[in-house]
């Protein structure tokens, strides 16, 4: 198989594109590095491009080994034809691979096993040939009556002769391959109840039906769960008539005796054989199709939670909700670092509110507190509203200097349970670790969120239904792609944040930090190469994403890549700057410089390429840069609301918590969020709510209906709708 081929027509690129990411995957490189510092090599490509690249470069070397296998057991038993060995050469899947093999696989003791041992294979196939049309198969029958052999009657031969015909059509590859396209295309998937008056959450499931291409992933993963959990019974239907014809139409050659037989065999091996196992495979295609759209919306999902603007420079509070245990408060500087954690009881009886209220004020006031998270879990609601209360008795000053946020705190308790919280925070018990989770998370969401595993994290549907092997190389190689591509601070990252950047291992993150605890701060890159087991490669494959802020070098504080440095030098030459303007920010206007001179001109100078010249230039322009600087600041909020405020038609600006396939959820102030449902996103048709939003986008809302008792807010982002509801 020519991978290279295939690739370029799958991708539609260019075979040197494909050739030199291949090369590059193979020579030990990891994809942050392949797409942020081999740019040239592959024109550019983004990150996601290139993993679904090697993710399909995998696919096609196993689909060859497969192949091979297939190829050598075939031949072993000395069953190789020029037509099994084209079949094996244009199969384009694994499981037309396996449909190839299914005639040589070793069986089971099967009917047709049964008969072949009685000597009819030879009847069968007398029967099956078709060629001569005046065969009668009872008058071939006669010759093999055998009671040695259990065979005492034509009715005895001619049975285990269709058993084998079933066998043998059932067998058939290229019609195996027909029906499941029948399948695809005309199947019904239908759902009933197993008992109509249980209610459940599955109610729109017990009497339903639906194309099985027009099927959307999040019906198909419900219906899954539905039936796992005994409340459904699932099939795949398809009329059988059509099915019958289209097996004919490959077996059946012309009018005689032999043909109606093979007919009846052919019923047979529909229903016992055929349908059962296409209808297994089917239902698998729509839980894989659907599982691999559910890890890509939670991938995307989980990308834009954690590429959420971080909330610089404030001292923040964080406030773990609770009833019984009470609230569990932390507060941490500018950096992260605790500075104090107590327990408060704002739900408890007036004394301990009272003595809640006069707690948070003096930690507000003690330590300057700007921002204050409040999780969103259990008791969330009545903290939100005693903080509001405690914000309004606050001295003037600290009243307009501090605001607060719900923020999702899902995970925050796996973390705070975890070796690593643990190991972070001996002194502490697992509620007040929680509290600096929930703080943290507000001040920078990625370095917080990447020590929680991240189908924890919960901004995706059905996470816990998906391939757990799928699900989690997804997941993390959405986490790595957002570490490196906002880079990490040497000094100052756990050995789980370390762990994320490119070619980093969880032993060497740990060597780092040992280095760091025992030599004091980096003070350059290159320092790197210092620490234990962190050789030439790892070196060449981190060292642009990690950031030093005090080396004397300022580009090791950028993502200027060290073997880069020599081409940033000269470039700064050639404009009459040195590395110390950097550290001024007084270089503003480079880009402006190297347009005037010409980009291609300045490449041939400096010899190099001009993605690598363009992504220097934008780090001399910007040292130290966080690309999530540039997205809506998070929602603040210094008031509060209640679902018992809402109206339809209520205007309202809230913050997208999670996107699925059907909609968008809205924090809109209120401890319910509120749901988009697609029809509601916008006046064009989409196709996913993803097409238009992401996580932690700030947007414009209206309430269209609230229901109290069930705690369900609908809302739409359509003024017609709006329009509507006012009329």
């Amino acid at each position: 198989m020519n991978f290279i081929t295939e690739l370029c027509n799958q991708f539609n690129l260019q075979s040197w594109q494909i050739e030199n990411i291949i090369n590059l995957i193979e020579e030990g490189n990891t994809i942050p590095f392949i797409s942020r510092y081999r740019k040239e090599a592959h024109g550019s490509l983004d990150d996601q491009t290139i993993r679904e690249i090697n993710e399909r470069y995998d696919y096609l070397k196993n689909l060859d080994a497969k192949k091979d296998e297939v190829r050598k057991l075939i031949t072993s038993l000395d069953k190789m034809t020029d037509e099994i060995n084209t079949a094996l050469e244009n199969a384009q899947t694994i499981t037309e691979v396996d449909d190839i093999y299914r005639p040589f696989r070793p069986k089971r003791k099967t009917r047709a096993s049964v008969a072949k041992e009685k000597g009819l294979e030879p009847l069968a196939c007398q029967i099956f040939d078709q060629k001569d049309k005046s065969l009668i198969p009872e008058i071939l029958a006669k010759d093999y009556i055998n009671p040695d052999n259990d065979i005492n009657s034509i009715e005895d031969a001619l049975s285990g002769a269709s058993d084998i015909i079933a066998e043998k059509i059932s067998d058939n590859a290229n019609l195996r391959k027909r029906l499941r396209a029948v399948f695809q295309n005309r199947g019904l998937l239908v759902s009933k109840a197993v008992d109509k008056d249980k209610s459940s959450v599955y109610d729109m499931y017990y009497d339903f039906s639906e194309a099985v291409p027009k099927l959307a992933g999040h019906r198909i993963l419900a219906i899954n769960r539905g039936e796992k959990e005994k409340f459904l019974k699932v099939s795949i239907e398809l009329d059988q008539n059509f099915a019958l014809s289209v097996i004919y139409s490959e077996i059946i050659e012309g009018i005689s005796a032999c043909a109606e037989f093979i007919k009846i065999a052919a019923l047979d091996a529909y229903k016992r054989l055929i349908y059962p196992s296409i209808e297994r495979e089917i239902r698998n295609m729509l839980t894989e199709s659907a599982s691999e759209n559910a890890i890509k919306v939670f991938s995307t999902n989980l990308r834009n939670l954690l590429m959420q603007p971080p909330v610089k420079g404030k001292v923040t509070m964080g406030l773990d909700p609770g009833y019984r245990t009470g609230c569990k408060v932390a507060v941490v500087d500018k950096t992260g670092k605790v500075l104090d954690t107590g327990v408060i009881y704002p739900t408890h009886s007036q004394l301990k509110i009272a003595q809640s209220k006069k707690f948070l004020t003096d930690f507000i006031t003690k330590y300057s507190v700007q921002v204050v998270a409040i999780g969103n879990g259990t008791a969330s609601k009545e903290t939100e509203i005693f903080f509001v209360d405690v914000m309004s008795s606050l001295p003037e000053k600290n009243k307009r200097e501090i605001s607060y946020m719900v923020v999702n705190e899902a995970g925050a308790s796996v973390y705070s349970a975890s070796k690593l919280a643990a190991s972070e925070f001996p002194d502490f018990d697992v509620t007040l670790r929680s509290a600096v989770s929930i703080a943290r998370r507000l001040q920078d969401p990625l370095a917080e969120l990447v020590k929680i595993e991240p189908k924890a994290i919960g901004v995706g549907q059905y996470q816990h239904d998906m391939p757990k092997k799928n699900l989690e190389s997804a997941l993390d190689g959405v986490v790595e792609d957002c570490v490196n591509s906002v880079g990490v601070d040497l000094n100052t990252a756990s050995p789980s944040l370390l762990a994320k950047v490119s070619g980093i291992s969880n032993l060497i993150s740990k060597n780092i930090v040992k280095y760091r605890e025992e030599n004091g701060e980096f003070q350059s890159r290159d320092e790197l190469k210092n620490v234990s087991k962190l050789g030439p490669k790892i070196f060449e494959q981190c060292a642009g994403f990690l950031r030093v802020f005090e080396s004397d070098n300022p580009l090791d504080n950028t993502a200027v890549h060290p073997e880069s440095y020599k081409i940033a030098a000269d470039l700064l030459s050639l404009f009459s700057y040195d590395s110390l303007d950097i550290s001024n920010g007084k270089i503003k206007n480079i880009a402006h410089d190297v347009e005037m001179m010409g980009v291609d001109n300045v490449c041939k100078k400096l010899c190099v390429g001009k993605p690598t010249l363009i992504d220097i230039v934008k780090e001399l322009e910007k040292p130290g840069r966080d690309p999530r600087d540039e997205l809506p600041k998070p929602l603040l909020r210094k008031d509060i609301m209640d679902i018992k405020s809402l109206k339809p038609g209520m205007e309202l600006i809230g913050t997208v918590r999670n996107v699925i396939d059907f909609g968008a959820f809205i924090d809109i102030g209120v401890h319910q969020d509120g749901l988009v449902h697609i029809s509601q996103i916008c006046d064009k048709f989409i196709k996913n709510p993803g097409e238009v939003l992401k996580i932690g986008d700030i947007v414009k809302v209206w309430v269209i209906d609230v229901d109290q008792n069930k705690g369900r807010i609908s809302l739409t982002m359509k003024d017609s709708s709006v329009k509507n509801l006012i009329q």
